[in-house]
This record gives C-alpha cells, structure tokens and sequence, in this order.
C-alpha cells in the first residue's frame, strides 16, 4: 500500500509517500480500507519529533479516518466487512489501509461523505471526554474555546451550543469571528484587538463556568481571571508553551479546577466509552444536520506536506484532510 512515511523529523518536506505492507488486523481490530484522514496538530507535532507515537502504534502519522472495513480481527462482533466507519486511531491514517480497535470505530453518518465522516473522531472525541465528561459543562452554563475556527473550536462551539450553553470564543481575525457567530458562537473576540479576560468578565458579569484552551503560556493565568468561582478549566495542548510562571492565588480563592488530559495514549477501554457515548448522544444531532464538520481544504495522501505546510500558515477555518485514492 501506499503510505506518507517519516524517515526524520523535520519541516513539512519530511513527510514522504512509500510502498509499506497492507497491516494484518489482531484481536479485536478491524482493517479499513481508506477513503479519507484527518490532519491535525499532533501530526505536525509527531513530524517534527516532539510527539512520538505510544509503543503499539503506527509510525505512519494521522490519527482519525474514514472507509470501508475490508478485514476483521480474532473476536470482532461490533463490524462485518463492508462497513462503512469513522475511527479514531492511534497512528497510521496517512496510509491507503489503517488498523482501528472496533471499539473506536463508528458509523459514517447518514448523509456525510467520507471526507466530512474522516474529519469527525479526533475532535469530537477530544471535545465530548473533556468539556462534558472531565468539566461536566451543563445546560445554562458558559463555555470558553480558544481558537474557535480550529478543528476543535468549530467542534467545541456547535456542541456546547448544543447542549444548551452560551458560548465564547476567541479567534485571530474580524473575519475568523464572523465564522465563529455563524457556528453558534454568542461572542467571538479578536484576540488581537481586544483583551478576551475584559470581553468575557463584560459579557458573563462574573466569568465563564468551563474553558477549553490549546494555548497555554500566558493564557494560563489569564484564564483563572475569566473562569468564574468554581469554574472549570481544561487544558488540551500548549501551542505557546507548558512552562510559566503563575500566581496560583487566583485558583485559590476562586475555587476552580485546572484539569488536563491526552487521548492518543488513553486505553482502549476508555475509547470505547467515549465511542459509545458520542453514538448515543451526539450522532443523531449530526444526522439532523444541527451539527456539522467544517472542512477547509483536502489533499491527496500524496500531498500531506502541503497539508502540513497549510495548517502551519494558521490560516486554516476547520479540518484539513487528506483524500486516500
């Protein structure tokens, strides 16, 4: 099969189409055929080194896909061959077949494409286990995503809309915050024109009940300021970096709670969970159309370094995919 290698680390010119045999499925996997893959920061961080995949898993990049299952592993019950799935997966997606654990898998949704289905299980997963089950955000309550237009801030705005919270944003253009509103968003604030603590203490009167940052660095402590009493942040990456200084008097007196979490790297067990949950609760909303995948442009697998090279420019408005085939 043809699969996008990594001989080295290095810059988008790294990522390299090359012949790999076709994955043979184990116990309770299932071989996907793929018609599409997302792209998606940990990838950019995995080429450039810092972010080596879990001991089991591919070394071939990508973490989510779409297709068709063409094989199954000893004890799979959940899939018969023909299937149509979504999976998340822990490597390999940059590839025309990708082993998925059957229980991380489900079904493309009725009316989607393969691509829009490809671009579904990294952020939904992300979002649904850390703003709904590790925060606990609630109908009535306020929610605050940073980078809105990113694959997990459009996930992140429509669910929270959803699910019945009113819901802040931040984005990097007048243009960037426009999309945002059209998503669902109650306020999107240009980060570069304005102070998000002062626009969200102006909009909620007392700060915002859960907040899901990607940022990290300065906005750690700027987030205990727009977090009301016994709010809830949750940390899910540091793209301005993990190491600050801070004044922890805030979470203190405050009473909030500063969480974090991976996925990649989280048992299977606890992928089915999430899997079974997101089934249940959140695709029968994008069946119904009220909740969707915002795609921004598609490449061949060939081509996954002018995908890289597209999500490092930042100009990106939701999912990058990559087209198997």
């Amino acid at each position: 099969m043809t699969a996008v290698g990594l001989p080295t680390p290095g810059g988008p010119e790294a990522l390299v189409p090359e012949q790999r045999p076709v994955p043979v499925p184990g116990a309770g996997e299932i071989l996907v055929k793929v018609a599409a893959a997302g792209v998606n920061r940990p990838d950019v961080m995995q080429r450039k080194g810092l972010y080596p995949p879990p001991p089991s898993a591919s070394d071939i990049p990508g973490l989510e896909i779409a297709g068709e299952v063409v094989a199954l592993g000893a004890g799979v019950t959940s899939w018969k061959i023909g299937d149509k799935v979504c999976a998340l997966v822990s490597g390999g997606g940059y590839a025309e077949y990708c082993l998925a654990d059957e229980g991380a898998a489900l079904p493309v949704p009725a009316g989607l494409s393969m691509v829009e289905a490809a671009a579904l299980p990294e952020t939904f997963f992300t979002v649904w286990t850390n703003v709904f089950d590790l925060a606990g955000l609630k109908a009535g309550e306020s929610f605050l995503v940073h980078g809105g237009t990113s694959g997990i801030g459009t996930t992140a705005i429509q669910l929270a809309k959803a699910f019945g919270a009113t819901v802040l944003t931040t984005a990097g253009s007048p243009e960037k915050c426009e999309v945002c509103r059209s998503l669902g968003a109650d306020l999107a604030i240009d980060y570069k024109a304005a102070d998000f603590v002062a626009a969200v203490k102006a909009k909620t009167g007392k700060g915002v009940n859960v907040i899901l940052d990607m940022v990290g660095g300065s906005y750690i402590g700027r987030n205990y300021e727009a977090a009301a009493p016994q709010g809830r942040i949750v940390q899910i990456a540091f793209m301005e970096g993990s190491k600050v200084q801070i004044d922890f008097m805030r979470l203190m007196l405050k009473r909030l709670s500063h969480m974090g979490s991976t996925l990649r790297s989280r048992p299977k067990a606890e992928k089915s969970v999430i899997a079974a949950s997101l089934k249940e609760k959140v695709w029968p909303l994008i069946e119904a159309g009220k909740v969707k995948p915002v795609l921004d442009q598609t490449f061949p697998l060939e081509k996954a370094s002018e995908a890289h090279a597209r999500m490092e420019t930042s100009a990106h408005i939701g999912k990058i995919m990559l087209k198997v085939g």
